[in-house]
């Protein structure tokens, strides 16, 4: 009998911060879209992050479903809840896979623009529980997701199918797409790029759009065909792990070590994105004055191209004076910032 009524509690407090997470995510303006709204209120994040660890370096501590602990197990359900992004994988001390933000996820989902129909490329599946959103919202049939790592697919392989979802999942390097699930309509990844890869161009259908953490930032990009693509920052800032494999490279440092800038500037969050996104090209300092001349420009203002001959990263106008090579196009002369001259 107690066996039985501790089971109820726990099943009613699930309920219960599952059903007060969707309300303050709509409070928030971020499931304005009754059917990602039914899609998060349908789909509870708790199947997904049955453990996660908190805190940094040694202190790290694994919060888990079943602890022996009581309050234990209650931490770990209060924090599933949370909006904030869990660490859900650890190897030598370093996150390598982790359950994102439910606000960010919810605010890409809906910038992914996706229509019904729509075949839809996940690039880093993670726990699974962004795939288990797109499968309520499209039908599995349209969602596959990839991921390097087959402890992380084969887990979330067996999240979604405790859920009744069966969508294409895939181990395999993420950045070389999915040929034999192609052609897509929209591709969502899940991890910071360097560079966008020219493989998942030629996946895409024509008008098909790409969203993808770049630099601090969300790229959206729309595909003319397999040659071209090109599109603006979101607004919202994004911070996710690295994506492993053929297209990964190592991470720039944005700090400024030792280059003199302001205290305030290395703390500024927009300023921040402008210096990781010219990292290799454009010395800090004048990343700095051009910023500042330039109006202390936000996101939205900055795109990029991708084309057979490259990528670019530019301000206001892919055709105007700022344009900066991307990820392997990057130069060591740090003078040159447009196409056509200095």
């Amino acid at each position: 009998m107690a066996a039985h009524t501790a089971h109820t509690e726990t099943r009613d407090l699930r309920e219960t911060a599952h059903a007060a997470q969707v309300r303050e995510l709509t409070a928030a303006g971020v499931l304005e879209d009754p059917r990602w709204r039914a899609a998060f209120a349908a789909v509870p994040r708790h199947v997904f992050v049955p453990y996660f660890w908190t805190g940094r370096g040694a202190g790290h501590e694994r919060l888990w479903v079943q602890d022996p602990d009581a309050e234990r197990r209650a931490r770990w359900l209060r924090g599933v809840y949370v909006d904030t992004p869990l660490a859900t994988r650890m190897r030598d001390g370093l996150q390598v896979s982790s359950s994102s933000q439910p606000s960010l996820m919810a605010k890409m989902l809906a910038a992914l623009d996706v229509r019904d129909g729509d075949d839809v490329l996940e690039i880093g599946a993670g726990t699974g529980y962004n795939a288990a959103l797109l499968c309520h919202r499209l039908g599995e049939e349209h969602v596959t997701t990839v991921d390097l790592d087959e402890e992380i697919t084969e887990s979330a392989r067996a999240h979604l199918t405790e859920l009744g979802y069966h969508p294409a999942v895939v181990t395999g390097d993420g950045a070389r797409g999915c040929p034999a699930r192609a052609p897509f309509d929209r591709i969502i990844v899940t991890c910071t790029l360097p560079l966008i890869p020219h493989a998942w161009l030629g996946q895409c259908r024509p008008g098909a759009r790409i969203l993808a953490p770049l630099s601090t930032g969300l790229i959206a990009l729309t595909v003319r065909d397999a040659g071209f693509a090109e599109g603006n920052f979101l607004h919202t800032s994004a911070y996710f792990v690295p994506l492993r494999g053929a297209t990964a490279a190592p991470p720039l440092d944005p700090a400024g070590t030792g280059y003199g800038l302001p205290y305030e500037m290395v703390e500024n969050e927009r300023f921040q994105f402008m210096l990781v996104l010219t990292a290799g090209v454009l010395h800090p300092r004048e990343a700095l004055d051009l910023w500042r001349r330039e109006g202390r420009p936000a996101r939205e203002r900055f795109g990029v191209s991708v084309s057979a001959d490259g990528q670019w990263s530019w301000l206001d106008d892919p055709q105007g004076p700022y344009v900066w090579p991307l990820g392997e196009g990057r130069t060591e002369d740090r003078t040159r910032i447009s196409r056509g001259g200095s």
